[in-house]
Formats: C-alpha cells, sequence, structure tokens
C-alpha cells in the first residue's frame, strides 16, 4: 500500500465537501500536535464555512485529502475555532519557522509541509520542504532547497528552561490510557490543569475513562463548556453518559446541546436507563450487519485497529436498520465461528440464536452471571421490541463489580461485591 501524501500549502483554499458532493467550505489550515519521538500527528483542519466563519473539523470526520478537494463525513461543528494550549497551527506557525538540521550542516527554514497518511488512516507530518540560507549577497539570490524528514531537523530551544506543559504532554505520547490517568491525577493540582488543557480531546477522553468519577467531573468543570463537550465528544457513549450522570440535571443538558449531534443522541439514549442496568452498562455502538454479509466483510470489520477486543469477539445479525436501534436482532456469529467457515458465507446461514440477549431492564447482576455462565466476553441488549440498542462486554461488567476505589490501588483488587459464585472473569483491555 502506497503513502497517500499532500503538501499543506497547496491543501489551503481546497474546498470541503459533503459525501452527497455539496460544499461546505475551504480550507484555512491543519492542525497537528507534537509527540515525544514521532512525528507530530493531524487531529483536523480549520475550515473556513460561509460567514467566514472558521471552525475546526476533526480529521476522524474527513474521509478522503487530496490536492484539491477534502470529503467529510458532512456534519460538522459550526463553532467558531479556538486553539488550544499543544495545538499547533501548519500554515500558521510552521512555515516559515527555523530549524536546525541534525547532521550538523546548519539552518534552513520551513517553507513546505507534507502530511502523510499511513495504513491504520492516521496522518502524520511526513516530509519537510526546506531552504537554506541563501550563500550569495545579491538581493535576487535564493538558498537551496532540500527535503528532510521531521526526525531529521530540530527546534531550538533554550538550555535549562522549564518543561513546558506541551513538552510535559509529548513525553506521555506513549502511556497507556490508564497509565496516563494515575500519572495525571499524581500531578500537583494546578499542574494537573494545565496538562490537562494541553493534552489533545481524543487522548484526555481517554484518560478521564479511566479516572474514578469524582476526578472526571473535577477535570471537566475546570476545562471550560465547550472543551467539556469536545472531550465527551471523543468518550465511548456510555463513558460519557456515566460522566454526566454525575452531574446536574441543567449542566448535563447545557453540555449535550454542545456536543456533536451524533454524540448527543447516542449519549441521551443511555441516560435513559439506569446505572446498574444492561442499559446503563452497555455500549451503543456494537458491530451490526444483515444476514446476506459475508464472513469477509465481518473479519474486515472486527480488524479495526481501533475497536476494542471485547466488542470485536462477536458481530450481531439484525433486519434493517443496522444503527441502534436496529431491526429485530437476529443473532450472533463469533469471531471463532467466523474462521470455520470459507470467506463467502453469508452471516444468516451460521448465526448463534440459541442464547437469549438481555433486555435492556435487566440487572448489572443478571448480565454478570450471564456472562460468567456461558463464557462470553460480550452479550447483546435489546428493548421491548426485541430491537438491538447495545452490546454490555466484559470489562463494563468489571467496573461495576469491581469495589468504587479499586482505580487507587496498586494492583487491581478482587471484587468486593455481586461476585458470581465460582466463576472468574480476566481483565481485558479498556476500550479506544
Amino acid at each position: 500500500m502506497s503513502t497517500q501524501r499532500v503538501f499543506v500549502a497547496r491543501l489551503s483554499g481546497c474546498s470541503v465537501f459533503d459525501p452527497a458532493g455539496d460544499r461546505l467550505g475551504k480550507v484555512r489550515d491543519v492542525v497537528v500536535i507534537y509527540r515525544k519521538d514521532d512525528p507530530p500527528r493531524v487531529i483536523g483542519l480549520v475550515v473556513e464555512i460561509p460567514g467566514r466563519r472558521h471552525v475546526f473539523v476533526s480529521i476522524g470526520r474527513v474521509t478522503s485529502i487530496a490536492t484539491g478537494q477534502v470529503i467529510t463525513t458532512g456534519l460538522i461543528n459550526v463553532r467558531r475555532f479556538q486553539q488550544r494550549g499543544g495545538e499547533v497551527r501548519v500554515m500558521a506557525e510552521l512555515l516559515g519557522r527555523r530549524v536546525y538540521l541534525q547532521d550538523g550542516s546548519g539552518t534552513a527554514v520551513i517553507e513546505d509541509v507534507a502530511i502523510e497518511r499511513n495504513r491504520l488512516g492516521e496522518w502524520d507530518v511526513g516530509q519537510l520542504f526546506l531552504r537554506r540560507p541563501r550563500t550569495s549577497a545579491s538581493p535576487f539570490a535564493k538558498g537551496a532547497t532540500t527535503f528532510a524528514a521531521w526526525q531529521e531537523v530540530r527546534e531550538q530551544q533554550n538550555p535549562g528552561e522549564a518543561q513546558s506543559a506541551e513538552q510535559l504532554v509529548a513525553t506521555y505520547s506513549d502511556l497507556k490510557p490508564a497509565d496516563l490517568a494515575n500519572t495525571l491525577l499524581d500531578l500537583p493540582e494546578d499542574r494537573l490543569i494545565e496538562v490537562a488543557e494541553e493534552l489533545p480531546d481524543d487522548r484526555l477522553a481517554d484518560a478521564l475513562e479511566e479516572m474514578p468519577e469524582e476526578d472526571q467531573v473535577h477535570i471537566l468543570d475546570a476545562l471550560g463548556d465547550e472543551r467539556a463537550a469536545d472531550i465527551l465528544d471523543a468518550m465511548e457513549p456510555d463513558d460519557a453518559a456515566d460522566l454526566l450522570g454525575q452531574l446536574p440535571e441543567e449542566r448535563s443538558e447545557e453540555l449535550l446541546d454542545l456536543m456533536e449531534p451524533e454524540e448527543a443522541e447516542d449519549v441521551r439514549a443511555l441516560l435513559k436507563y439506569g446505572p446498574d442496568t444492561a442499559g446503563g452498562l452497555m455500549t451503543s455502538e456494537p458491530i451490526v450487519l444483515s444476514a446476506d454479509a459475508t464472513v469477509a466483510e465481518a473479519l474486515a470489520l472486527i480488524r479495526r485497529h481501533e475497536l476494542h477486543p471485547a466488542l470485536a469477539a462477536a458481530v450481531f445479525v439484525t433486519l434493517p436498520p443496522y444503527e441502534t436501534p436496529t431491526g429485530r436482532l437476529l443473532g450472533t456469529v463469533h469471531f471463532q465461528r467466523m474462521l470455520r467457515y470459507p470467506p463467502h458465507e453469508r452471516l444468516g446461514a451460521i448465526i448463534d440464536d440459541t442464547l437469549d440477549p438481555m433486555p435492556a431492564a435487566a440487572s448489572a447482576a443478571e448480565v454478570a452471571r450471564l456472562l460468567a455462565s456461558y463464557n462470553l466476553v460480550s452479550v447483546p441488549v435489546v428493548d421491548q421490541a426485541h430491537r438491538l440498542v447495545g452490546a454490555v462486554s466484559i470489562d463494563d461488567v468489571l467496573d461495576y463489580l469491581l469495589p468504587d476505589d479499586w482505580r487507587s490501588h496498586g494492583e487491581a483488587p478482587r471484587p468486593a461485591k455481586t461476585a458470581v459464585p465460582g466463576k472468574s472473569a480476566t481483565m481485558l483491555p479498556r476500550r479506544r
């Protein structure tokens, strides 16, 4: 697979379209964040929409970038773009910046930046187009140009300068979400908020999902409404619903109104259920396919790197529509069962309809008992019309079963309440 590469200076001014071909605006800049040992990662675009308003479009909502046009999912947040700490605009800040070449050959000025899409679909800063200082006194002379990778240059840094929050965030880039959460909570109060403000939305969302709820609420309150809404957008819907459930109803509604409409809709649906029910524990984004889908199509979906392992263990087959709440649930096809059949086999021919799904109103203890009894890592959840509304995975149940303070211990404590006799469960990685 060849690497897709686009130079930002040529991308600026390109039109942005929705999937139907309607023009939404035009690109004005590319926003990146620095990482410790890797090139900066692209997190989104600054897009000018009608009325000369500049808004932020997350790179996750961009389906295609090419010199000439950008295609998005069609839904964009029209709040005015406000640059946050840790974010760097390529056009406004990187172009024209002087850097030192690591080979010792001197300095150069960045004239353009290439962003490249990797195998996982993420966009990173790739090559830099550099111009060296001119060697002639003639006013018409220009320095030689060259290309360099990000790792081949360095920016000027004053010796002895205190590590900024931006630099500190870069050192955390390799931490797993649970480790990042613990690291943040060990910081002094002022430093914690400063670093939280610098962290990208998705990284802070991952960390918040691993924190006690009182710490989640505290950090969210310190960030301001618009940033808090963006963090909630980046969280898993069930985790966002749990967090909002800790807030006063009026405050929760204000944040929901600021969230992306699609994300807010999922969270509102989850807030209808009690926190200790199957509906309250579930995620509303399981993998759903039709009976006519093939084994090959299902395996391609569960192969996605961002998918939580427990949710990737099975796909759910329903009648249309195929987004929750779906049509009637027909059954489940487990990953291991798919491996026993040829790629062209239809899912409808191999579904497991022997296991009853959980009603959304079922208690968390009932869900835990079912998972343990049948050695499952996830179970479908349905409404009264037998429509699939979500799925509960083993990590959601473990969060419920473990004591409230289990995150504060150095090692995972044993379940202290509502344990299922005679059964044990293995801790699986968290989502995302």
